[in-house]
């Protein structure tokens, strides 16, 4: 259901509803507005009120609304309309879920369940990847829409199982154990340097990383008309098995001890190298197997940039409001790199948009290495307690990565 139905959207307005261009590009990209201006409001919501399975269970809900409009209405306005309701509720969804598994675990154990959580929810996403071709193959493209819907309805009765009882509300945005006091203001949490470094790094990771499939998607279509959709969907497949494995061997590193830069560092390395790889490969399996690297770096940055955030808002109560920085760091950064990649590729050529997007990473490489704090998983609980904002009347020692 998280996944949403951006990936067919486009495919079911030109084919279906033989929309133009234009309107189609204004619909996907209306849903990507919405989603990053809620992000922070998503994120300060989370913090502030009690009831975070009814967030989660509202965000499904609309989810499922929007899913009819789409299928029901063949106007532009229910499509605008439920691309908005769509990105609001793409918001929502992961800090609550983050914030109510950091609820019920602690921040001792948040690392190890939020690996649990993201091999499942890549497991999720390659399952319903599969299952959309086989509804939108024999039943429809339609088909994939009703499948979004009922998994929404699905997700919002699976909240009924969380207890509520059992989510420790201080915790869960980010506040110690037994504090209620009031949260870090905001300025305090942007102005704090480990903070904005990780916010920094995140936007210029997917500056250098998000415009490489589609360059690559289209390159292929260039070279091997007709194999472009079945090639491109057999990278996201890849990339999401990849990803689940990958999530649950982060789990196991950082149970062993590793460092959460140390591992972050290796998404960060990947990227030049897909890259470069990309800027010389046109064959279809080629560059499948490369999308193997994407799972790698996807993989790594979906557990570790949670767990980074829960340590840099350690008592602050701006866990998930961090969280909707992230997001919208992310936002920026992929922007970018389809905005600029696009202009670059289109005066000089696929090769050059390849390696200045491989350019790009080795500059986010660079930046994290030298900029960010490093810490060791040995001291959580003891030393990250200790991570502190001069504006609260704490000691000036700087929040640990």
């Amino acid at each position: 259901m998280q996944g949403g139905v951006g990936p067919y959207l486009t495919v079911f307005l030109t084919s279906a509803r033989h929309w133009q261009a234009g309107p189609v590009g204004l619909a996907m990209a209306v849903a990507g507005f919405a989603a990053a201006l809620c992000q922070i409001p998503a994120g300060l919501l989370v913090d502030a009120t009690r009831w975070k399975r009814l967030l989660i269970a509202a965000a499904a809900l609309i989810t499922a609304v929007s899913c009819l409009l789409i299928v029901s209405f063949e106007g532009v306005a229910p499509v605008l309309a439920a691309q908005i309701m769509l990105g609001a509720a793409s918001a929502v969804i992961p800090p609550a879920l983050s914030a109510i598994s950091l609820g019920l675990v602690g921040r001792k154990r948040l690392p190890g369940r939020i690996s649990r959580n993201q091999t499942i929810n890549h497991c999720g996403s390659f399952t319903a990847a599969a299952l959309a071709g086989v509804f939108g193959q024999y039943w429809g493209l339609h088909w994939i829409f009703y499948f979004v819907c009922g998994s929404a309805v699905v997700s919002a009765l699976a909240l009924l199982l969380i207890r509520p009882g059992e989510i420790d509300q201080n915790v869960a945005r980010g506040s110690e154990d037994g504090s209620d006091g009031p949260p870090l203001g905001l300025i305090s949490l942007l102005t704090c340097r480990p903070v904005w470094v990780f916010l920094a790094s995140i936007a210029l990771f997917h500056f250098g990383n998000a415009a490489m499939l589609p360059f690559a998607g289209q390159v292929m279509a260039l070279s091997h008309p007709g194999k472009g959709t079945v090639t491109l969907s057999a990278c996201v497949i890849v990339a999401q098995f990849t990803m689940m494995l990958v999530a649950w061997a982060v789990g196991l590193a950082m149970r062993q001890g590793v460092g959460n830069k140390a591992i972050f560092m290796i998404a960060f390395a990947i990227l030049p190298v897909r890259g470069i790889l990309f800027s010389w490969v046109e064959a279809p399996l080629a560059i499948v197997a490369i999308q193997i690297l994407d799972g790698i770096a996807a993989g790594i940055f979906g557990v570790i940039a949670i767990v980074i955030a829960a340590d840099l808002t350690r008592g602050t109560g701006r866990f998930n409001v961090l969280q909707g920085m992230v997001a919208l760091a992310v936002g920026i950064g992929g922007g970018a790199s389809n905005l600029v990649g696009g202009y670059v590729v289109q005066l000089e050529g696929y090769r050059t948009g390849f390696l200045f997007l491989t350019a790009i990473a080795i500059l986010a490489l660079v930046f994290f290495a030298a900029f960010m704090p490093t810490s060791s998983r040995q001291s959580r609980g003891q030393s990250q307690s200790q991570s502190q904002y001069p504006s609260r009347g704490r000691s000036p020692d700087r929040p640990r990565a």
